[in-house]
Formats: C-alpha cells, sequence, structure tokens
C-alpha cells in the first residue's frame, strides 16, 4: 500500500507521527520517502537521533507550520499521501487561546487541501477526536469544522485521483497530555486528582490508531469520517490501576469538559455504516458517491435506527486488571509529565 509511496505527515514529530513513522518502516520497509513536517526543532533534532540518515535515507525532516500554506504547499511536492496530525488539541489551551486555535486547526486543515489539489496527492486522512462529535468547547467545534472541510474537499477535487477521508478516535493510552501519564506523575504524592467520579472515556493504543489510519488509506472511497469499536473506560477503574492506595480527590469538571464522550450521535446514524471492526459516517452531501456506493464498496450495512456511540452506554469496557496490563504494554512507566 505504501511502498513506493511518499508521505508526508504534519505534526509529524507529536505521539501519533512518532508511532505512524515507526510502523511504516516497519510494514513497508519500501516507503519511497517520509517527509516528517513539524514546526518543534526539538522534537525533530531528537527524532533523527533515532532515525539517522545514513541507516534511514527515506526520512526527511521539514521544519514548517500548517499555517503556512506556501510552505506547506511547497513540502507537499512529490507526496503521494497526506496524514494530517496537526492540531492544537488541549482543551483549555483552544479556550484560553481561540483565534491560535481557529488558525491551526481551521484555516491548517483549508491549507492541507489546498496543498493536496495543488500537488496531485493522491490520499489525504485528517485525524479527527471524539471531542469534534456534538462538541462543548472549543477544540472539539474547530475540529468538527475541519472534518467538515475534509470530508466536503470530495466534491471540489475535480477529476484529480485524490481521495480525503477522516479518523475519529478516542482518547491515546500514554499520549502527551492524557490522564494515565499525569496519574503516574501524581502517584509518589499518594493523591490522585480527578474532576468528576462518574467520567467515562473512550480507550485506544497509538498503534491501533495508525492501524486505522491504514485502514482508511487503502479503503476509503472519499468523505468517509472512520470510527473504530472500541472499549471505554471508567476515570476511577484507571485511577486504580495506577495506584491502588492513593487517595482519590474530585476537583471537578474543567471547562468545555464533558461527562462522557461521544464519537457518534443518534443524529450522525442516519449516516452512519457498520464495518468490521469500524463504523463510517458518509457525508452529509456527496457529487461522486451514493450511499448505496458506499455500502457495496465497503461491505457494510447501516447501522439501527436511533444509534448512538457514546462511552457511558458502550457495551465493551475496560477493567482494572486490563488498563493495568494495557498501560504495561502501551504506556511509558517512566514518564515526565
Amino acid at each position: 500500500m505504501l511502498n513506493n509511496k511518499s508521505v508526508l505527515i504534519t505534526g509529524g514529530t507529536g505521539s501519533f507521527g512518532k508511532k505512524f513513522t515507526e510502523l511504516i518502516l516497519k510494514d513497508y520497509p519500501d516507503v519511497k520517502k517520509i517527509v516528517i513536517y513539524s514546526r518543534d526543532e526539538l522534537k525533530q533534532f531528537l527524532l533523527k537521533q533515532k532515525y539517522p540518515a545514513k541507516d534511514y535515507p527515506q526520512l526527511r525532516f521539514f521544519i514548517g507550520d500548517v499555517r503556512d500554506r506556501e510552505r506547506l504547499t511547497r513540502a507537499c511536492e512529490g507526496i503521494d499521501v497526506i496524514i494530517h496530525a496537526a492540531a492544537i488539541k488541549q482543551v483549555d489551551t483552544a479556550e484560553y487561546n481561540p483565534t491560535e486555535a481557529i488558525r491551526t486547526n481551521v484555516d491548517g486543515a483549508e491549507n492541507v487541501i489546498h496543498a493536496a489539489l495543488t500537488n496531485n496527492v493522491n490520499k489525504v486522512v485528517a485525524l479527527s477526536t471524539d471531542k469534534a462529535c456534538a462538541p462543548i468547547n472549543l477544540y472539539g467545534a474547530t475540529k468538527l469544522v475541519s472534518d467538515k472541510l475534509f470530508t466536503a474537499a470530495n466534491n471540489i477535487k475535480g477529476s484529480r485521483d485524490l481521495t480525503f477521508s477522516v479518523v475519529r478516535y478516542g482518547n491515546v493510552m500514554g499520549s502527551r497530555g492524557s490522564v494515565i501519564p499525569f496519574f503516574i506523575s501524581k502517584r509518589d504524592s499518594g493523591v490522585l486528582p480527578i474532576t468528576h467520579k462518574e467520567m467515562t472515556r473512550f480507550n485506544i493504543s497509538l498503534e491501533e490508531g495508525v492501524r486505522l489510519v491504514f485502514f482508511a488509506i487503502e479503503n476509503a472511497l472519499g468523505g468517509e469520517i472512520f470510527v473504530p469499536k472500541i472499549p471505554s473506560y471508567k476515570i476511577l477503574d484507571v485511577a486504580k490501576a495506577v495506584c491502588p492506595d492513593c487517595d482519590i480527590v474530585d476537583v471537578g469538571i474543567r471547562p468545555g469538559e464533558k461527562l462522557h464522550e461521544e464519537m457518534i450521535t443518534e443524529t450522525d446514524s442516519i449516516n452512519t455504516i457498520e464495518l468490521g471492526k469500524y463504523y463510517a459516517i458518509l457525508p452529509s452531501v456527496s457529487f461522486s458517491h451514493t450511499r448505496e456506493d458506499y455500502l457495496k464498496h465497503h461491505n457494510a450495512k447501516p447501522v439501527a435506527f436511533g444509534f448512538k456511540y457514546n462511552s457511558g452506554t458502550n457495551k465493551e469496557w475496560e477493567t482494572v486488571e486490563s488498563l493495568r496490563e494495557k498501560i504495561k504494554k502501551y504506556v511509558d512507566l517512566n514518564f515526565t509529565y
């Protein structure tokens, strides 16, 4: 799928970008070129130490910001596949810096679309978030707009052999800023602060997130938002898994935070189909494909009327024991928050 292809990853030095690079090199050893596009010079330096040029000549490192359309367009010359992972992701950061979040998450998305159209890129997959589903905070709102831009971009591609699609998933175990590394950093104090004892979240590993992107690259017809079937966890179970002897302090829900996360609303379900391990929310407007085209292409079926996918009503749940095993497998226990 990616052998002999050139791939560009925006936000390529983030948690996802690093795991994506690792798995491309493992699964597609004949990849032609991987361009790591990000604005963080230090993180690029550190990644270069892991992948020295003499051993990994297919890697390129571009300093650049998705806000800079000219730089991004130049970086995408000769690229076959774009993975768009760059974003301002912290809920509180976006609330306090709304214009900056819009410039990166919305204007940046538009710049990725422009770069893809200009350079005859073949496939674009954009990363979304569960917070884009019925958003109540600015981060989620900007990502919903981004999702709409990418799904609608299929209607302006003309005769180009180009598909835009989106992947949407929940909290990633061990990613920067997530709850598990935060709890690990606090356990020596004997106290774990939680925002609400009833809170739940979806749970996915970085590798599972990358595999979902691989699926989208290979299978997208254009305009789908792919959603994985993944378990939920209770925040109290995470606390017990990290430090069973710690005291729990309820500090209250933060501004813009939900008690439970959603990935597919009941309204979305009208346009949602089920395909094995994943769901796909189809574009509300498509000039290229009918609903029947999507069902046939994915060998899928529509979800039941009134279906919704919510972390609080999910049928699959992590236990304290399963969380503990996954933390050992996926999370750096020496993580410095």
